[in-house]
């Protein structure tokens, strides 16, 4: 093992040993390294001897707060698309809508194409991603393994790219700006709501879901 450094712990992970198993074996994602996986300190990261890139982190701390995070995101999200965000002017009616209603508003203004990325990077990504954690986590905080858990991961970290803050963040501002000629944003509880849910959010993302396979093999047997 490493010695960890006062300001910030960075240990060097132990290349594999050539007769350990797969079990514990983790990938350098940079260069291809394999190493056999060592506990670590909290806040301590390991790192590549080939190419110095971080292997992987101490997560303990953050997995024990991911699944409050998880659900308080997903109370935030319902509440940010329940109340109206925005006020529009259709043909001199002023008429107060949802962010989905938006979506609408900009597919029935022949821009298909906007609407749907819109709607993929500010609802159907960020929920989507909201309740596959919530369905291994629920399952793991009572010590037991999700079906299709391998399955679940994976699709957590194809949809993640498209679930990042600024890409949420960029849906939402690329809306405002595409209706700015009929429509202002409404300073309510929506706003309010989604200006809480990205600052969830961005704690929930710092999570690497790759690290529910430590903490799943951490859990005891039923």
């Amino acid at each position: 093992m490493s010695e960890p450094s006062h300001h910030e712990p960075q240990p060097v992970a132990p290349p594999v040993p050539a007769q350990a198993g797969l079990a514990g074996l983790v990938a350098c994602e940079y260069c291809d390294a394999i190493y056999q996986r060592a506990e670590l300190a909290q806040g301590e990261r390991a790192l590549c001897l080939r190419c110095g890139g971080q292997l992987y982190r101490d997560s303990s701390r953050a997995y024990a707060r991911l699944l409050p995070l998880v659900i308080a995101a997903l109370i935030l999200f319902m509440v940010s698309n329940a109340y109206p965000i925005v006020e529009m002017d259709l043909k001199g009616v002023r008429t107060e809508t949802t962010l989905w209603g938006a979506v609408q508003a900009l597919y029935a203004d022949n821009m298909t194409l906007v609407a749907v990325l819109v709607f993929a990077t500010t609802i159907l990504f960020p929920l989507s991603e909201m309740l596959m954690m919530l369905y291994l986590l629920v399952p793991m905080a009572r010590h037991r393994m999700p079906p299709g858990f391998e399955r679940i991961v994976r699709g957590i970290q194809q949809t993640r790219p498209w679930g990042m803050i600024e890409v949420f963040m960029i849906g939402v501002l690329v809306t405002l700006v595409k209706l700015s000629t009929m429509a202002q944003v409404l300073p309510g509880v929506a706003l309010w709501s989604f200006a809480a849910l990205v600052i969830v959010l961005a704690a929930m993302l710092s999570f690497n879901p790759r690290d529910l396979w430590q903490h799943l093999d951490e859990e005891p047997p039923r």
